[in-house]
């Protein structure tokens, strides 16, 4: 299983789901289960089969968490060589023609572009990966080819 990158931010924050879910959501859904054995005819009972079906997703997230948390490497916000992009950089990229944006590159379980954290299997951020300040970058993404440049990275 290859290793995952992950704040201890975000690290924190998919223990705190686990966690939920082994206790809160776990007992829960038994309740939910329990009801709805209850209420009789189990094969025609459709709250039953929607809560078997929430087990199953459950449980499949704790397993898939259980093994993210288990392979991840904690990696710092803001790395020491702060002169190269790396998985926890906060890059400052241009566009020519275009406003600067800032990005941090996480790994892939933190993505969420919306919030400016690109992920380090992305296009962008593998193009970033290594790079250092005034680098101009090539970026090979499903929209087409596109250049960057590096203002700042910390």
């Amino acid at each position: 299983m290859p290793t995952s990158f992950l704040t201890r931010e975000g690290y924190l924050k998919l223990q705190d789901e686990l966690d939920h879910l082994r206790t809160e959501k776990r007992q829960e859904i038994a309740n939910r289960l329990h009801e709805a054995m209850e209420g009789g005819e189990l094969i025609e009972n459709a709250e039953y089969e929607a809560a078997k079906n929430e087990q199953a997703f459950v449980e499949g997230r704790i397993k898939e968490l259980e093994v993210l948390l288990a392979t991840a490497r904690v990696i710092d916000e803001a790395p020491p060589a702060a002169e190269l992009v790396q998985v926890g950089s906060k890059v400052t990229i241009q566009e020519e023609g275009a406003e600067p944006e800032v990005y941090t590159i996480v790994g892939a379980a933190e993505a969420n572009p919306g919030e400016g954290r690109i992920s380090n299997e992305s296009p962008l951020g593998k193009a970033l990966l290594n790079r250092k300040l005034e680098d101009r970058v090539t970026v090979d993404a499903p929209a087409g080819v596109f250049v960057v440049k590096i203002l700042k990275v910390q």
